[in-house]
């Protein structure tokens, strides 16, 4: 499967570059804000998107909304620390598919990945 990584924090997209290479999928691009998310899902069409929510110039809530308008088969995971569960509602009904808190535990990751296939 290839990925779409979006966060803010290099940090955190290197974390989730090294799990999801180690689960054998393709990393084909990261993004480091709502709107980049947006033009890099457009020009990639990865199979999954993992998503960060607190993120500057757009939020991952309305990032996912834009981005299922223009892509409506995108399988968007939600990975943030915002695990209340107002939060993981929010990215739910936005069109997220899963919502996994950080910090990351491959296991986990690796659950919500294998509800796409």
């Amino acid at each position: 499967m290839t990925v779409l990584i979006v966060d803010d924090a290099a940090f955190v997209r290197t974390v989730l570059r090294n799990m999801v290479q180690e689960m054998g999928h393709t990393v084909v691009g990261e993004a480091v804000d709502g709107e980049d998310s947006i033009r890099r899902a457009k020009e990639l069409q990865p199979d999954i998107i993992t998503m960060d929510i607190v993120m500057p110039k757009m939020d991952g809530i309305e990032a996912t909304k834009q981005i299922l308008v223009e892509c409506p088969a995108a399988y968007i995971v939600m990975c943030s620390a915002m695990g209340q569960k107002k939060m993981v509602i929010q990215a739910i009904l936005s069109g997220a598919k899963d919502f996994v808190v950080k910090p990351f535990k491959r296991d986990r990751l690796e659950q919500a990945f294998r509800k796409f296939g």
